[in-house]
């Protein structure tokens, strides 16, 4: 399964780069075929718009999203959350994945009960 990374940037230090990259590896390790926007644009003095264009590109070819925390507070990981929800792709909180089994991630005991939760 390809998953594109979406989480906060603006603001951070080092526009969070080391969380992308410590969760592309994990997530990676698990056998996930990762798009990493911090990979995508490495010079962290470009253009925000330049950025999300580059992205938006190769996020509608993944299959999902892996959403990093506080990407509800980031305006661009909320496009790519509402793009991907839009086009159908499967939205994941990327701390919940564990593992795959099959075509089908597996996810932690904490994301089944806060999906019941909210139904």
């Amino acid at each position: 399964m390809k998953l594109y990374i979406a989480g906060p940037m603006t603001g951070y230090a080092e526009l969070n780069f080391p969380a992308f990259h410590t969760e592309a590896r994990r997530l990676r390790e698990l056998g996930f075929e990762i798009v990493n926007p911090a990979e995508l644009n490495p010079d962290k003095g470009a253009e925000w718009l330049d950025c999300m264009r580059a992205d938006i590109k190769q996020l509608v070819d993944c299959d999902g999203v892996a959403l990093l925390q506080g990407w509800e507070q980031s305006r661009g990981a909320s496009l790519e959350c509402h793009i991907a929800r839009s086009l159908g792709l499967r939205v994941f909180t990327a701390t919940y994945l564990v593992g795959l089994a099959g075509e089908l991630p597996v996810i932690s005991q904490a994301a089944v009960i806060e999906q019941l939760e909210a139904v």
